[in-house]
């Protein structure tokens, strides 16, 4: 029993010193900025602010950006879809889950709208990359409605549309970007340089 009691004692005694362990004493007399403003500024200046490379939010390693997808500005992909489906107005539209929900649209007064789900599989421009699907609600008189999802020739029909203008769209990016733009506008033919063919 004596010993039970003793085991409780030590544990809550190791309990209790285990955070001191790892205090140490903090050196006033270093390089310590009292004034928080100031003591902020330099931290921003030394790269080590909540949402830099060297922060809490920020990646560890500088040369890294904090997130594995590309911004959703520069995701030909992205806009397109948006501008594609823009004169519809939307429900959910979340760029870190590759997901586009429309509201339920219907050109005229009648009982019948869809709705269209865009699923990003993929950041590169291909037919796999991304999913269309399209769901139909029919209200009848007393407002009772049915929801179905539908497969038909608008599902592919958005899908290519879609398709075309962010192919465009990264077309346009890539005629102004000197490291991408390898061709000779004259000929049309592509400047290697050295043995290793490097592309100039």
């Amino acid at each position: 029993m004596n010993f039970i009691k003793f085991l409780k004692y030590l544990l809550v005694i190791i309990v209790l010193l285990t955070p001191l362990s790892g205090c140490k004493k903090i050196d006033w007399e270093g390089d310590f900025e009292p004034d928080g403003k100031k003591r902020a500024r330099k931290n921003v200046k030394e790269g080590k602010g909540i949402t830099q490379p060297g922060g809490i939010f920020g990646s560890g390693n500088k040369k890294i950006g904090g997130g594995a997808f590309e911004f959703a500005s520069s995701n030909e992909l992205w806009r397109a879809s948006l501008d594609t489906l823009d004169f519809m107005s939307f429900s959910n539209v979340d760029y870190s889950g590759g997901l586009i929900i429309t509201d339920w649209y219907s050109e005229e007064e009648n009982n019948q709208s869809i709705k269209i789900t865009v699923r990003f599989l993929s950041n590169e421009i291909r037919a796999d990359g991304l999913k269309i699907t399209l769901h139909q609600r029919i209200c009848g008189s007393n407002n009772s409605c049915a929801i179905k999802q539908v497969e038909s020739g608008l599902n592919e029909e958005i899908k290519a549309a879609i398709l075309r203008k962010a192919t465009l769209m990264k077309k346009a990016k890539d005629e102004k970007d000197p490291t991408k733009n390898y061709k000779n506008k004259k000929t049309g033919e592509i400047t290697w340089c050295g043995d290793d063919r490097i592309i100039c």
